[in-house]
């Protein structure tokens, strides 16, 4: 990994009236790395991952991407700048087929849903989204429309769309939220070779402990709006102050 991190975060801040949802939080996403982000509901996880993003603002704190400071940026800036996510709810466009959703997100690159609907029907993208359809083992249902395909093929959908535009860095809000146990292990494996193919780094927020533990190369962990640790898996695995308070065994 390189030497200049990625992503720097550093002492971030953000308050609700007299509730400090994340007090004071740093951390570094280097080149080419997977880093997830656990902890319990209320522990300042997305309000964190909506700063970085440019969702809200903090009260204080600097967010760097490639060595710039983007602290307060827009996501339509962020998108620009190679920042892509993906979010919990769904953002596929049921009407449209699997083919059509991956051109919309390349043509806009900001994430939004009004963007995506404005955007023109091909741009030249269709050799780039035939790419990331096979990619994404969703050949078989290219031409479907989306919102005929299960929960878990439009979660796929839904990621791949994120990496139309090749970004950078991508955040990825519960990738497994709602997905059949049989697919989440497809899902580690396609986001694996995205990591190798391309080397490009991913902050991933997700409660199921066995595939943050299995895709990311270190982890931090949250509790009630600060770090309590980062490491790697095995030493978040061993890490007695994490086993008390969160993972509990």
């Amino acid at each position: 990994m390189m030497s200049q991190a990625l992503l720097k975060v550093t002492d971030l801040k953000k308050a609700y009236g007299a509730i400090q949802a994340v007090g004071g939080v740093s951390f570094e996403v280097q080149p080419g790395e997977i880093f997830g982000v656990i902890g319990p509901n209320g522990s300042g996880k997305t309000t964190m991952f909506n700063s970085v993003l440019g969702q809200i603002t903090p009260n204080s704190g600097s967010i760097e991407f490639k060595g710039h400071n983007i602290t307060g940026a827009s996501p339509l800036d962020l998108s620009r700048l190679g920042v892509g996510r993906t979010f919990q709810t769904l953002q596929v466009f049921g009407k449209m087929s699997v083919r059509d959703n991956l051109i919309v997100a390349a043509q806009e690159h900001s994430g939004s849903l009004l963007g995506r609907l404005s955007a023109p029907s091909d741009s030249g993208l269709g050799e780039k989204a035939d790419a990331m359809i096979d990619q994404f083992r969703l050949r078989h249902v290219a031409d479907q429309l989306a919102g005929s395909l299960s929960y878990g093929q439009q979660k796929l959908v839904d990621i791949a769309m994120a990496f139309m535009a090749e970004p950078d860095l991508v955040l990825l809000d519960e990738p497994c939220a709602g997905v059949n146990p049989s697919l989440v292990g497809g899902i580690s494996t396609l986001l694996k070779e995205l990591n190798q193919r391309r080397q490009g780094s991913f902050v991933v927020i997700e409660h199921n402990m066995d595939f943050v533990m299995d895709l990311c190369h270190r982890i931090m962990v949250m509790v009630e709006g600060r770090v309590m640790a980062i490491g790697t898996p095995a030493e978040i695995r061993a890490n007695k102050q994490v086993l008390d308070a969160y993972l509990g065994n």
